[in-house]
């Protein structure tokens, strides 16, 4: 039997867990590392059972029987399909288990199941809507780095690229690029080999840099308005009519509002939830069998 539902929302730079009763009242949250798939099956399911377990903690469980409960989980790195068959083939024990990009459990969250459409902007970046006649809709999620426009990892990686240019006398240094240079190790040497160990994660990393500076550094703030372009690009593709509400989510949705286009900006919202509780709402209607 079926006591507690479970939703998860991982991505590359974190996992979020909700955890309610089989009737759908939340109990309690938990967090943990990232649990991209791109990062490892193993890996991932590590993040995901420790903010499982600290979500238990909270109710004053300390060793959950995962047979008793059902799991959603909402996961970058899901349009792998082997990456996706490894992951639900090493299922630990869970009654139930329902498996979607983070991207579509987003916009369920965002919306509360609703017609709508969502860019989210974290780590990675994807565009999801979902239509009045119930089809869907994906632009971009292509994964990084040929992908990913606007997203964190996109935007620390054109910030190396500036350094890397600074470095070389190429572009001026300033107070922006000085602080991606020392978050990297401070010289060539050691940027370098930053560069060979770097991740999605690691790249994401140096974006709130580039926030932090955009209102006074051009350089940075063009970066920021590029990333904004971007998004109304995916924007667009998603409802060339406009009419959908849509909603900017993830960690970079809040500070990229300043710089998107006026039109898009009128018709954005706030999203109703995240993707955690649409995890949440995804796993409940999949035990009514829907």
């Amino acid at each position: 039997m079926i006591e507690y539902l479970i939703g998860v929302d991982g991505g590359g730079t974190g996992t979020r867990v909700r955890l309610a009763r089989a009737d759908g009242a939340e109990l309690a949250q938990g967090a943990s590392g990232p649990s991209g798939l791109s990062l490892g099956i193993d890996l991932a399911w590590q993040a995901i059972q420790d903010a499982v377990a600290k979500a238990f903690a909270v109710i004053g469980i300390t060793s959950p029987a995962l047979g008793s409960a059902a799991i959603g989980l909402g996961l970058a790195g899901v349009h792998n399909p082997q990456w996706a068959a490894q992951f639900a083939a090493a299922n630990p024990g869970y009654a139930a288990l329902r498996l979607a990009s983070d991207g579509f459990t987003t916009l369920i969250g965002a919306h509360q199941g609703q017609a709508g459409t969502i860019v989210a902007i974290g780590t990675g970046s994807v565009g999801q809507a979902l239509l009045p006649d119930g089809s869907e809709r994906e632009v971009g999620g292509w994964g990084f780095p040929s992908g990913d426009e606007a997203s964190g990892g996109w935007i620390g990686l054109r910030a190396i690229n500036h350094i890397q240019q600074v470095i070389d006398g190429r572009k001026t240094n300033s107070a922006f690029a000085q602080e991606i240079i020392d978050a990297c190790g401070g010289e060539r040497n050691a940027i370098q080999v930053w560069i060979g160990t770097a991740t999605q994660t690691s790249y994401a990393s140096l974006a709130p840099i580039v926030v932090k500076h955009a209102p006074t550094n051009a350089t940075a703030n063009a970066l920021l308005t590029e990333a904004a372009l971007e998004v109304a690009s995916i924007a667009h593709a998603l409802d060339p009519s406009a009419t959908l509400p849509l909603a900017l989510c993830g960690g970079l949705g809040a500070p990229l509002r300043a710089y998107l286009p006026a039109a898009l900006l009128a018709r954005s919202v706030a999203p109703c939830g995240d993707a955690a509780s649409g995890a949440l709402r995804m796993i409940a209607l999949h035990l009514k069998g829907k």
